[in-house]
């Protein structure tokens, strides 16, 4: 039987982590890219414009960032710089936006 696309029935919110200090390419989120605009900036925009997705979050340790996400759509949320991976990242900005989470 072929599998049919199922209805978003709640809210769904996109959250971004992102930091400056990548490990194999540091400040990578705010390199130019096509267009000459930042990284981030395409994936904001990417996420915005997913059919389910109300709302997108980028979850960021860097002023820079914060602002270019939020110039292109996103609300940034700052988290600690020292967080491990990706997933704490996001994980933090959902316990400083409990909005976002409830």
């Amino acid at each position: 039987s072929a599998s049919r696309p199922t209805r978003c029935m709640g809210r769904v919110i996109a959250v971004i982590p992102s930091r400056f200090a990548s490990t194999r390419l540091p400040g990578k989120a705010l390199l130019p890219m096509l267009g000459g605009e930042p990284m981030i900036v395409h994936v904001v925009r990417a996420a915005l414009a997913a059919s389910t997705v109300q709302r997108v979050l980028v979850a960021t340790d860097h002023e820079g960032i914060a602002a270019a996400a939020e110039k292109a759509g996103a609300e940034a949320v700052m988290t600690d710089s020292a967080l491990p991976s990706g997933t704490d990242r996001v994980a933090a900005a959902l316990r400083l936006r409990p909005d976002v989470a409830a």
